[in-house]
């Protein structure tokens, strides 16, 4: 179980995160607008931008063989898949259909109910009890 006191770095680490969403307007629903429209590329640079950042990170965590700062192995799981797999699919498309009907994703929701669009709070509970229902019937599904 991790300690209270070790939740700081990343109660730091979110609230900077916070703050580079909202300066990026990441947040910013006229944004996530702007990029289901096809309007502006701005939310697809910051996306692509992300995706870079974690394929670089990802190849220097395997090429140099990295470990935790608790001394275990990071492991990445890539599965090869046969044709296309419609799990992928309809996630995706959900939670793109979720993402462009709210105008947030669940990273910013924290800086948007922060920057006092307390509209986000009804976001927070729907994304909560959806990690929460995905947990408890985890067990029951076919990929478990």
């Amino acid at each position: 179980m991790i300690e209270k006191k070790g939740l700081l770095p990343y109660v730091i680490l979110g609230a900077f995160l916070g703050i580079v969403f909202t300066k990026g307007e990441v947040i910013s629903w006229f944004r996530i607008q702007e990029m289901f429209r096809f309007q502006s590329f701005h939310m697809y640079g910051i996306i692509g931008s992300a995706v870079a950042v974690a394929a670089l990170a990802t190849w220097v965590i395997k090429r140099h063989e990295l470990r935790t700062l608790g001394g275990e192995e990071i492991e990445t799981k890539v599965k090869p898949s046969a044709g296309l797999n419609y799990r992928y699919w309809i996630g995706g498309s959900l939670f793109g259909l979720g993402w462009g009907l709210l105008g947030a994703c669940p990273g910013p929701i924290y800086a948007l109910i922060g920057n006092g669009i307390t509209v986000m709070f009804v976001a927070l509970f729907a994304a909560l009890a959806g990690a929460w229902a995905y947990g408890y019937f985890a067990p029951r599904l076919p990929h478990h």
